[in-house]
């Protein structure tokens, strides 16, 4: 567990170009909040982690916390995956960047997403197909903690832990807004089904680099923790 649970003001150890871009993303102040708190995690998973080309084989990436998907857009196009001239238009008559993101319109984005609940089972559908299949890629979701009160999750995590799915690996940005909880923790929860855990703190790129890389017989699970929703 890290010692600390609170993160450093936004953009420390972040791109000059991955904040402007941030900034040119506006509209919706009212996710803001949950968008800035997975900046940090898209960033190192873009920049360090993902295995993108050749595309046929590429790692996917599953957004389930898509509501509030400004850092996921400025990430993308500080990557190159989409014109940076996009971002100065979010959810206009002609823009390709909705308040969730859409995957008709983004070919980056796997998959549509913005209802909660949904992106964890997704996610094990897809790194069990791709096992079947033979392919070498991995998958990678992200959730937010307050998500995992869906029932669903609790089946995906259970089905996960059971096919042993080495090349899952859920992310968890723990901003302590859920409701519910889970006693000892969201890291006991995922344990007690047979995935291997690991805490970083957000702003701890290397720790956070290491841990999206880890991979075993067993699926992995990151919990990142940032700033209290609110604080």
């Amino acid at each position: 567990m890290p010692s600390s649970t609170g993160s450093p003001p936004l953009g420390q150890g972040l791109p000059e170009a991955l904040l402007h871009n941030l900034a040119r993303v506006t509209g919706d102040e009212k996710h803001e909040a949950a968008a800035h708190s997975t900046l940090d995690t898209l960033w190192v998973l873009y920049e360090h982690v993902l295995r993108l080309d050749p595309w046929e084989s590429r790692d996917r990436f599953v957004l389930s916390k898509g509501h509030g998907p400004a850092s996921y857009y400025a990430v993308l196009a500080t990557r190159g995956l989409l014109p940076e001239s996009w971002l100065d238009d979010l959810a206009g008559p002609d823009s390709r960047l909705g308040h969730h993101p859409d995957r008709t319109l983004l070919p980056p984005v796997e998959v549509s997403s913005g209802s909660l609940g949904h992106g964890l089972p997704i996610a094990v559908g897809l790194a069990r197909g791709m096992e079947l299949a033979g392919l070498p890629s991995r998958v990678h979701v992200l959730v937010g903690d307050a998500e995992l009160d869906e029932g669903s999750n609790h089946e995906a995590i259970a089905l996960a832990g059971r096919w042993a799915l080495g090349r899952l690996s859920c992310i968890v940005i723990d901003n302590c807004s859920a409701t519910l909880g889970w006693p000892g923790g969201i890291a006991a929860r995922f344990a007690l089904e047979g995935w291997d855990t690991t805490d970083v703190v957000s702003a701890d790129h290397d720790a956070l680099r290491r841990a999206l890389s880890t991979s075993g017989s067993a699926p992995h699970l990151t919990v990142v923790h940032t700033a209290p929703k609110g604080s």
